[in-house]
């Protein structure tokens, strides 16, 4: 089954001491991008938990945001107020408002806005075996949902996928039916006009048809077609094959557009030129669901 790149998925694990909750978001990338985000109290877990992500996803940018919550006795953290230093600042103040003949004096909420005043008291230093069983234990189960997601999404990319792909396959066959009788209509195209130009003079057979191959072989595009349609059956099997196929599948559409341009290019026929605009859009859109793919 193939996946998308972008999902979503949160996970908590409690511990003695603290709740660690991990939110795992992804989105588009052309390779792996992982981004953690970890208090500074853990960063001793950090490369774990990056080869853990890396383990689980191949393609896509990965923002891992984790954060710890103190429950319980023993919290991680803890808040104390500095009395004797708002005693001061408050003195201070009011000392100064005398001196300047003021009127206003100072708030509780002046006094806290101070700095020092209130103090919070340094965070105890977490093992890395106190916190990676739980930050694995999280990580894990929020990566599982964050596949669970790109899957479902995969699973209807890959619907829409198979039917642009039904529908650019219906195009180039048009183009290869309508070939042949191209060739036909530029002979006789190529007929009239001499006759227009020598009236009743007899015609040269032998040069006339030597113009047509020419023209013909300038013109050729069966080898297009051939290539055209050997990427359509792998871009087939590599959609119901499923996997990290992604960069595959967009190089192959890349191959695919420049094969139609090609074709385009070569085109001397309203009716292939016309099949090849609307290819060219089917291919836009195809590509464009590629690059959603991991």
């Amino acid at each position: 089954m193939i996946r998308s790149m972008t999902g979503y998925g949160r996970a908590e694990a409690t511990g003695a001491r603290l709740l660690l909750s991990i939110e795992c978001k992804s989105v588009n990338h052309r390779h792996l991008d992982v981004a953690l985000k970890l208090p500074r109290a853990i960063n001793a877990v950090e490369a774990d938990a990056r080869r853990l992500v890396q383990s689980a996803v191949t393609r896509g940018r990965i923002d891992v945001s984790v954060s710890l919550n103190p429950i319980g006795v023993g919290a991680l953290t803890s808040l104390s107020m500095n009395l004797t230093l708002a005693k001061e600042y408050a003195e201070v103040r009011r000392q100064l408002k005398e001196a300047l003949e003021l009127e206003d004096r100072p708030s509780l909420e002046w006094v806290l806005e101070q700095p020092g005043v209130i103090v919070r008291e340094a965070e105890p230093t977490i093992s890395a075996e106190e916190t990676w069983p739980l930050l694995e234990q999280a990580l894990s189960r929020a990566l599982d949902e964050l596949l669970a997601r790109r899957e479902a999404e995969g699973a209807a990319l890959a619907k829409e996928l198979l039917a642009l792909h039904e529908g650019l396959s219906t195009h180039v066959e048009a183009i290869t039916a309508r070939a042949p009788a191209a060739v036909d209509r530029r002979a006789a195209r190529l007929r009239s006009r001499i006759q227009s130009l020598v009236g009743d003079t007899t015609l040269d057979e032998g040069r006339i048809a030597t113009e047509v191959a020419v023209w013909a072989e300038k013109t050729d595009i069966s080898e297009e077609l051939a290539r055209l349609r050997a990427h359509l059956d792998q871009f087939a099997l590599l959609v119901q094959g499923g996997g990290p196929v992604g960069r595959t599948l967009d190089f192959l559409a890349q191959e695919m557009n420049r094969e139609v341009n090609t074709v385009g290019s070569k085109a001397d026929d309203l009716e292939i030129s016309q099949a090849v605009i609307a290819a060219k859009s089917a291919l836009e859109k195809l590509r464009e669901q590629a690059q959603n793919i991991e």
